[in-house]
């Protein structure tokens, strides 16, 4: 856990997003956006420390689109795609990011 801090709001945010693939009253999610956003941002700073630019990249465009501030208001049958396919960068992100491990020593 040391070197994946961001793994367990990986696994919960992929799991909201999985949930939301379903019809759901319009609160479960706005929470999930809120989640979701949250999470991709942690991820972003995860990828970064680790030279992972392809996750600042992915996780910028998911965090833009989950967004609670300014909705992007798709139709349900795009959001089914998109839920599901963010639920799986997740996943992966949450399995292959890894942050940096600081030197012994005081050495950057």
């Amino acid at each position: 856990m040391k070197t994946r801090p961001h793994l367990v709001p990986c696994i919960i945010a992929a799991a909201m997003a999985l949930i939301a693939i379903t019809d759901l009253p319009y609160g479960y999610f706005t929470l999930m956006r809120l989640v979701v956003c949250a999470t991709a941002i942690f991820v972003i700073v995860i990828a970064a420390r680790s030279s992972q630019t392809w996750g600042i990249w992915l996780f910028g465009i998911i965090a833009a689109l989950f967004n609670p501030l300014i909705p992007v208001h798709l139709t349900k049958g795009l959001w089914r795609p998109i839920d599901f396919l963010t639920a799986v960068a997740l996943v992966v992100a949450g399995f292959t990011i890894k942050r940096r491990e600081a030197r012994a020593g005081g050495e950057a």
